[in-house]
Order: structure tokens, then C-alpha cells, then sequence
């Protein structure tokens, strides 16, 4: 014989705050036992589907960030490379004119002597 209607449990609908919240702000009031209206189902829908495009978009504008911290942090470790880059070939182009002032010193002081003649003994 049939069970009388209070002992069947009824499934209750679970929202979550946010859910709660965004359905509020549409002004929607949902039944709290299954099954919803077909129109009840595409509010839930509408909403929750509210809900995963606000948290794809929260998702992508914090990898966006973390992309931008990287790239600021590789371009200011290459800003400081270069600097110290530029340093060293001052420092080297500096050395560099100095050993080529000594060179044409020594090339002058060789040329302007007089070849000296001597004698030289093979044992």
C-alpha cells in the first residue's frame, strides 16, 4: 500500500551564498524543494552560469598579473645586466686605449733608435 505523502523525502535545493546572493539581486525567489520550473531552472542556470564567468575572469586577470610581475621583474634584471655591461666595455675600451698609447710608444722609441751593430759569437 502507498506510503503517505510526509514520509517521502523531498530533495531540497542547496545554493550557495554567492548563488543566494546573485538570485537576490535579480529579485528571484527560488522554492526550496526539486523540482524547479522549467523557469526556475533557467534562472539557476543564468546565475550560476553568472558566477563561473565571474570567476574565469577573476582567474585571468590574476595570471595576467603574475605574467606582467614576471616580465617587469626579467626586464629590470636586464636593464641591470646592461648597465653593468655598458660599465665593462668603458673599463675595457679605457685599458684598451691605454695598451694602444703604449704600443705606439714602443713602436716610435724602436724606430727613431739607430740599428746598433754588433758582433755576435756562435759557439
Amino acid at each position: 500500500h502507498p506510503q503517505p505523502p510526509q514520509s517521502i523525502p523531498v530533495p531540497q535545493l542547496r545554493l550557495t551564498e554567492e548563488e543566494k546572493r546573485l538570485l537576490a539581486q535579480e529579485g528571484v525567489t527560488l522554492p526550496a524543494e526539486l523540482p524547479l520550473s522549467q523557469a526556475e531552472e533557467r534562472l539557476l542556470k543564468k546565475v550560476r552560469r553568472k558566477i563561473r564567468n565571474k570567476q574565469s575572469a577573476q582567474d585571468s586577470r590574476r595570471r595576467k598579473k603574475e605574467y606582467l610581475d614576471g616580465l617587469e621583474s626579467r626586464a629590470a634584471a636586464c636593464s641591470a645586466l646592461n648597465q653593468e655591461l655598458r660599465r665593462k666595455v668603458q673599463e675595457l675600451e679605457k685599458s684598451n686605449g691605454s695598451l694602444l698609447r703604449q704600443l705606439q710608444e714602443l713602436i716610435k722609441e724602436t724606430s727613431t733608435k739607430p740599428a746598433q751593430t754588433g758582433t755576435c759569437v756562435l759557439v
